[in-house]
């Protein structure tokens, strides 16, 4: 690497953050310092995500720009830009009660915090509570993080195209249904599997790795309902996952971009089929259905994504109909298949960079 090679990216860089260009931003840094070696890309980076995490108002944005500015500040506490961006991001934080953190500071400098001691002390406790409960159960405990799904599809022109669909899910408020797609996604279920009901101006439905054609799947966990017990509490099918089921867990609206659980009559039916609102909302679903997530607009391998572009775009595929919708229930379908090709749990030890 050039000795000015990282500044005269880094000038290019301020001129793109200064027209609001975040995504150039961080592609020109990823290209010329994608160690994040130095405390001006980190800082930088930090800005970029600071300005779309301002846009979309996304938690998970403003820790990822967070980080990137105390990494910055950290590796030189004498930079006065990297500190004062540190600074108006955490006001702005505080002033939308974000906190910086899913979870306490444990330390500072090398030395614990007093939630860092308590933390210590309750996990001991928690631990020694927990090793009989447990030996009992046998659980190897819940999965966590966000799902990228890489999807390709065909649009009216005969063209094809992939893209990625990054999912974060809310736990606080559904956990079942965030626990039983992330097992599904764990166990490669959906790996091949079509969206085989496509509206455009609505929705794109997917998930059935039974049947492949909307007429099956089960959950990947078991919450105590079944299938074979009307849909109620039961512990009839605790030995058989086909007969799974995720009771309803309603609350969430249905803004663009959300996934939600698609399900038979009955509230409590939901298996593993799931749908994508696109740009439009679905509003009136809200009560209905299940939203237990959304996707996530950001940076997905160096490339700028909006899930819900992806979904858009799939959404207006050709159907053999023409009428708009393609529905294996209604027996229509597209011209041409629409596929989740992976789907996987985002790592928690992914590469720094990978946050922008």
């Amino acid at each position: 690497m050039a000795e000015d090679t990282p500044s005269a990216a880094w000038k290019e860089a301020e001129a793109l953050l200064a027209k609001g260009k975040s995504a150039g931003v961080l592609e020109v840094l990823r290209e010329v310092d994608p160690g994040g070696e130095h405390g001006t890309t980190l800082r930088l980076a930090g800005q970029a995500l600071h300005m779309q995490a301002s846009k979309s108002g996304s938690k998970r944005e403003f820790r990822k720009s967070a980080k990137l500015l105390l990494d910055a500040v950290q590796k030189n506490p004498r930079d006065k830009a990297a500190n004062s961006a540190y600074n108006q991001l955490r006001n702005e934080m505080q002033e939308r009660s974000i906190s910086e953190r899913v979870i306490p500071r444990m330390t500072n400098n090398g030395t614990p915090t007093p939630a860092g001691i308590f933390a210590l002390v309750a996990s001991l406790l928690i631990i020694l509570a927990g090793l009989n409960s447990i030996q009992n159960s046998g659980s190897s405990g819940s999965l966590e993080g966000d799902v990228i799904l890489e999807v390709s599809w065909t649009d009216r022109d005969g063209v094809s195209h992939v893209g990625k669909i990054w999912l974060e899910f809310y736990d606080a408020d559904t956990p079942m249904h965030a626990e039983s797609f992330r097992a599904n996604v764990d166990s490669g279920r959906y790996d091949g599997t079509p969206f085989h009901r496509i509206f455009d101006n609505f929705m794109i439905q997917g998930g059935d790795f039974v049947n492949k054609a909307g007429t099956g799947g089960y959950a990947g966990a078991y919450f105590g309902y079944c299938k074979s017990g009307n849909f109620e509490q039961t512990d009839d099918c605790e030995d058989d996952q086909t007969q799974w089921v995720v009771p309803a867990e309603f609350g969430q609206t249905h803004q663009a971009g959300v996934i939600a659980a698609a399900r038979s009559s009955h509230e409590n039916s939901h298996g593993s089929q799931f749908y994508l609102v696109d740009s439009t909302g679905a509003t009136t679903l809200d009560g209905s259905y299940t939203a237990f997530g959304i996707a996530y607009d950001g940076e997905i391998d160096g490339k700028s994504t909006t899930g819900i572009e992806v979904i858009n775009a799939i959404s207006q595929v050709e159907c053999i109909d023409n009428l708009g919708a393609c529905s294996d229930d209604d027996g229509a379908k597209s011209v041409h298949p629409v596929t989740v090709d992976k789907a996987y749990l985002v790592g928690q030890g992914d590469p720094w960079w990978q946050f922008w």
